[in-house]
């Protein structure tokens, strides 16, 4: 059975998730701005995905955050 995913990335990844549904985009959207994978995109909504900083960073600005 897998781990489950820890309190921080999942903060994080709805976080995200909500800035991504203010700007009314959905996922395919924007893990295509991102230059992402959309199911690794789910991935990091989810809290499943440990994203580098560098990633992170790229997500913010696309994101305008």
């Amino acid at each position: 059975m897998p781990n489950a995913p820890h309190p921080v990335l999942r903060a994080l990844g709805r976080r995200i998730r909500a800035a991504r549904e203010a700007k009314g985009w959905s996922q395919e959207r924007l893990a295509d701005e991102a230059g992402v994978d959309r199911s690794y995109m789910s991935g990091i909504e989810r809290g499943v995905r440990n994203i580098s900083v560098l990633k992170l960073a790229s997500l913010a600005k696309v994101l305008g955050v």
